[in-house]
């Protein structure tokens, strides 16, 4: 696909300015989950993931205030099972990087959008997800029986909750404009996971945590999502899915710089691995109708168009 084609220049800033901001949105969502990680100590993973979607959840009500006229009773249904994906997603993945190094538990969790894109149209869809397959087995590296089977579970759960939140995301985005589904979705996450998290943070949380976590919070998802939303605005789902597929590779970097957790030889390929597949799997995948605005920030605004960023 020529670069005409695969990039939307009708935007101010044209596609490089697309590219920065896709760029800029992976880097803040591992950048947040990076600096999360040393308060496992004090909150526990649960309680630094109830926080994180607590905070945005109420940022986002206040700013967007959505109204319950806005929305279909089916509208807001669709919103509510998508803020229990979200949850999911983020909690498991907080689980996984407390027992993972960030660029293993970000390839694992990829898993669950590129299965989505592998499902849908488009050719070589065998050899992408062998290519997967052998990334996965580079990252576990079974053969030596040291695997840390829980985090990988809650990887593998992340990247379940990842999938749903993609076709979920796809049907409120289809349905409710600008941000009033995720001004829906986001609060229902924040108030499940912290549900689950509050007999954990009753006798750890301090007002100086609670102010960091708020910051995070802001960090990802919340500049994330703008972003995202300024990108899509310039670039065709299939290059936006190309770049969000850079994640895991990004989750290593930022994994070694910040977290000093430098990994081995085949886990770096296996995470190239992946990495390919997840790009293979977009540039062969996607739709003709790729070419039309999205009208919402989502992760992935077409399952087929390929994998994007989670809303870590």
């Amino acid at each position: 696909m020529s670069s005409q084609k695969s990039f939307r220049t009708a935007r101010p800033g044209g596609a490089e300015a697309g590219f920065l901001m896709a760029l800029a949105s992976m880097s803040a969502v591992q950048l947040g989950s990076a600096l999360t990680v040393p308060l496992f100590g004090q909150l526990t993973a649960a309680g630094a993931a109830g926080l994180r979607l607590g905070w945005a959840g109420l940022l986002l009500l206040i700013l967007v205030r959505p109204r319950r006229r806005d929305f279909a009773r089916a509208d807001l249904l669709a919103c509510a099972v998508l803020g229990v994906a979200t949850a999911g997603m983020m909690l498991f993945f907080m689980l996984a990087i407390a027992r993972l190094p960030m660029g293993t538990a970000s390839a694992l969790e990829f898993l669950g959008p590129l299965a989505v894109s592998l499902y849908g149209p488009g050719a070589g869809r065998k050899a992408w997800a062998a290519a997967a397959a052998v990334g996965v087995a580079l990252l576990t590296e079974p053969w030596r029986g040291s695997l840390d089977l829980i985090g990988v579970g809650y990887a593998l759960a992340a990247a379940t909750c990842w999938a749903a939140y993609i076709l979920l995301t796809q049907r409120v985005g289809d349905r409710v404009t600008g941000l009033k589904g995720l001004a829906v979705s986001m609060p229902v996450a924040g108030l499940l996971t912290m549900l689950i998290a509050t007999p954990t943070l009753a006798t750890r949380l301090t007002w100086p945590a609670a102010a960091t976590m708020l910051g995070l919070a802001v960090l990802s998802p919340l500049v994330p999502f703008a972003l995202e939303f300024l990108a899509l605005r310039r670039l065709t789902s299939s290059a936006f899915g190309t770049l969000m597929s850079l994640e895991p590779a990004i989750a290593l970097l930022i994994g070694l710089v910040v977290l000093g957790q430098a990994p081995g030889l085949l886990s770096a390929l296996g995470i190239a691995f992946v990495v390919a597949a997840g790009v293979g799997a977009t540039r062969t995948g996607a739709r003709p109708d790729t070419e039309h605005a999205v009208p919402a920030p989502q992760r992935v605004p077409d399952p087929s168009a390929g994998p994007a960023a989670s809303g870590h």
